[in-house]
């Protein structure tokens, strides 16, 4: 199993099924650190969509009712690899694992308001995909496109997909 990206670069892989296993494990250590503070925790992104390529790096999305709370666990989470990073993006607050010293990123953890739109917004968009093969194709061959032409720029291939994310995001 490929996993990892060096930051800030994209390269897509084929779906591999190990992709699902280390987000089980990753959700049952997080469950076993943060406790009743989470109240949820899920595999989002596009390694969570069997159908399609994906750049090889697990989402997760833990919803929360308090933000604070989550911090407190921050030394815990340290000690099993998983790296406070901050709010980059709002109403969200993320955690990485990887190897920090290579600048290689091999899970991305979304904190977000359990219920709240970010919250819904992943559930929903990986749900469509998984339910839509043929629209999960269509953002695959986006996907896949934009990785061609920015293959060393992540924030604009992520720019790039905004469009059609915001079409699937308004199936709702």
């Amino acid at each position: 199993m490929s996993l990892g990206l060096k930051r800030g670069t994209v390269q897509l892989e084929p779906h591999d099924k190990q992709w699902d296993e280390t987000a089980i494990q990753t959700i049952k250590t997080l469950k076993s650190i943060l406790g009743d503070d989470a109240v949820d925790i899920q595999h989002i992104g596009s390694t969570a969509i069997s159908v399609i390529k994906a750049k090889p790096i697990i989402d997760i999305v833990v919803g929360v009712t308090d933000f604070e709370r989550i911090k407190l666990h921050n030394e815990q989470l340290e000690n099993e690899g998983i790296f406070y990073r901050g709010s980059d993006v709002e109403h969200q607050v993320l955690y990485v694992m990887g190897d920090m010293e290579k600048d290689i990123r091999t899970h991305h953890i979304h904190v977000v308001k359990w219920n709240g739109t970010e919250w819904k917004n992943y559930i929903h968009f990986r749900d469509y995909l998984n339910a839509n093969e043929n629209m999960a194709l269509q953002y695959q061959k986006l996907k896949e496109e934009l990785e061609s032409k920015y293959a060393d720029d992540r924030i604009a291939y992520t720019n790039g997909k905004q469009d059609m994310i915001d079409i699937i995001l308004d199936n709702q």
